[in-house]
């Protein structure tokens, strides 16, 4: 009688390629569009779902540039913002690395809906 019990078999791990696609699209917008590039030529989820991320928070983040324009609000909340959009970005960032389709929080769902189908 065997009494080995059968090897468990690990999840699926993400493909290097899929990673490079969510990790590069969060380096600054050159690294944004050589993402999209790649992605073009194999399409992924985990890439995709990065793509749509971070093309949210770069609009958010031009979104904000605006604010500084308004006199005295701007110029107070503009350091609020900066700081959350940068934790924003590492978060993202962060599950891009992990291979995880996290949202960024409080934004990152919307993001999701309003650009659902884009590079799919």
């Amino acid at each position: 009688m065997d009494t080995t019990t059968p090897a468990q078999t690990p999840p699926p791990a993400t493909g290097g390629e899929d990673k490079t696609v969510a990790i590069v699209s969060y380096l600054t917008l050159i690294g944004f569009l050589v993402a999209v590039i790649i992605h073009s030529n194999k399409k992924t989820k985990l890439g995709a779902y990065h793509l749509r991320q971070m093309l949210g928070f770069m609009l958010s983040w031009f979104a904000v540039i605006i604010l500084f324009i308004i006199p005295i609000i701007g110029w107070i909340l503009i350091p609020v913002f900066y700081i959350c959009m940068i934790v924003l970005w590492v978060m993202g960032l962060i599950a891009a690395i992990n291979g995880q389709m996290k949202p960024m929080p409080v934004v990152g769902p919307m993001y999701q809906k309003w650009f659902g189908t884009t590079f799919d």
